[in-house]
């Protein structure tokens, strides 16, 4: 019996020792590739409520600054924070991420795996991929190496590697779910369907394949909670750079149109208009002098092929327009009729629409990234103190240590603060890394630590 028991002892750990044969080891790809990711952190900032220049009378004056200095932050908002993903696709500073990630926001700040932290210009974005290119000032980069993902095959393992809530350089792995596969709304991107853990902070990072190459760049996830559901969507590769490219050299996305109202053909629609399968892109409207009214296309046609290229679902027909070059001259395969017919047309230019926007310039401010006035001698007896500025704008690394419209900064690393010149100048000081800035905020004041940008 014994005897028994122990060759079953060995068979399974012998199965079990082929399984785990099996499975991918992805250490030596993430020591390799980690270095080439980034973390994220975004900034919009608060806006002041709009307040008149006229001083109110002493009698207002208390709540004047009630309004100015909330003690709870009442009418103030402070900035908003967001965070994701993004990786360095050249040695000179050039990273990709996605739009959602850095749209609308008004400071990028990169923080590379050694800790170092750059402030991002962003050269373009756009809405359609949700692709955006950045650019920071530095050189001899880990750059990632670009892979093919029309070589990738279902059930191939991947990992994914960004900063979920946050957490930098967290590695996650998964196989390819699916290829191709279409979004609501997204009719310019064949998603990467995968099962890897992909959560907020994900957005922009890259998806590799087991050679260490980055076929795709973790955009989506579907998800009834807001977490990880085991549905996860990247943007191909070879899309994310096209797109970046174009950003790079022209700051915006050409994108071609052909002006057709498009819809799925079902088996029943086949069957109705004589097809023997269901396939191509039935056409439901045409836009009165668009290419495709020149063309020829009518109402009823049904799209099989464009440039040779055969269309097996509707939703195929807008990437291929959309990545043809405005002007290009391209042969359309329709069926009309019952019999199938050759078209030519010339393909027009997509209205941008958002296609693509540069970053907003910044106000003007110091290192701190503080807009501060004087104070009068009334806001000053109100407040009971004898020096200090008052903060109007903040920007940049005082946002993000805290400092909010309204605050009064008091001393800069304990030298006492009495005009917006003497502010700026111990700011400004070359010698500083940093600042402690005494910032008075209602009935309380504390020591704020500020990292100053070069």
């Amino acid at each position: 019996m014994n005897k028994w028991l122990a060759l079953l002892g060995f068979s399974l750990s012998l199965i079990a020792g082929g399984a785990s044969a099996q499975l991918p080891d992805f250490t030596e790809l993430v020591e390799k590739q980690s270095a080439a990711v980034v973390n994220i952190t975004t900034t919009q900032d608060s806006k002041q409520r709009s307040l008149s220049r006229k001083m109110p009378e002493p009698e207002e004056m208390f709540d004047f600054f009630r309004r100015m200095i909330p003690p709870e932050g009442r009418g103030m908002l402070p900035p908003k924070r967001g965070q994701g993903s993004g990786f360095m696709i050249s040695s000179d500073g050039y990273i990709l991420t996605n739009t959602h990630v850095v749209d609308h926001v008004d400071e990028v700040v990169v923080k590379l795996q050694d800790k170092r932290e750059f402030r991002a210009k962003v050269i373009g974005t756009d809405q359609s991929t949700d692709v955006a290119l950045l650019k920071i000032n530095a050189n001899n980069l880990p750059a990632v190496r670009i892979g093919d993902p029309n070589k990738l095959r279902v059930g191939e393992w991947v990992l994914a590697i960004g900063a979920p809530f946050g957490f930098e350089n967290s590695a996650t792995a998964g196989i390819v779910s699916a290829k191709g596969r279409s979004l609501p709304q997204e009719n310019y991107v064949p998603f990467i369907q995968t099962d890897v853990a992909v959560n907020p902070g994900n957005s922009g990072g890259p998806l590799f394949n087991l050679r260490g190459e980055v076929v795709g760049m973790n955009s989506q996830i579907i998800s009834r909670s807001g977490g990880y559901m085991g549905l996860s969507f990247a943007i191909p590769i070879d899309v994310a750079m096209d797109i970046a490219d174009q950003l790079k050299s022209r700051g915006k996305v050409n994108r071609g149109r052909l002006g057709v109202m498009i819809q799925e053909v079902t088996a029943d629609l086949a069957d109705s208009f004589g097809l023997e399968s269901p396939q191509g892109a039935l056409v439901a409207d045409v836009e009165p002098g668009s290419p495709a009214d020149k063309a020829g296309i009518k109402i009823s046609d049904i799209i099989l092929k464009f440039d040779g290229k055969t269309i097996n679902s509707s939703i195929e027909l807008p990437r291929l327009v959309g990545a043809t070059k405005p002007g290009e001259k391209t042969r359309l395969t329709i069926w009309r009729k019952g019999k199938q017919q050759e078209l030519s047309a010339t393909i027009g230019e997509m209205a941008d629409d958002k296609v693509a926007a540069k970053a907003p310039e910044s106000k003007p401010s110091n290192r701190a990234g503080l807009v501060v006035s004087a104070l009068t001698s009334e806001q000053k007896s109100v407040l009971k103190i004898d020096n200090g500025v008052l903060v109007e704008e903040v920007n940049g690394p005082a946002g993000r240590a805290g400092i909010e419209n309204g605050d009064v900064i008091l001393a800069v690393n304990n030298q006492e603060v009495n005009n917006v010149e003497e502010f700026d100048r111990l700011i400004n000081d070359p010698a500083r890394k940093s600042a402690a800035l005494l910032v008075k905020r209602g009935e309380d004041a504390h020591y704020v630590s500020v990292r100053l940008d070069r």
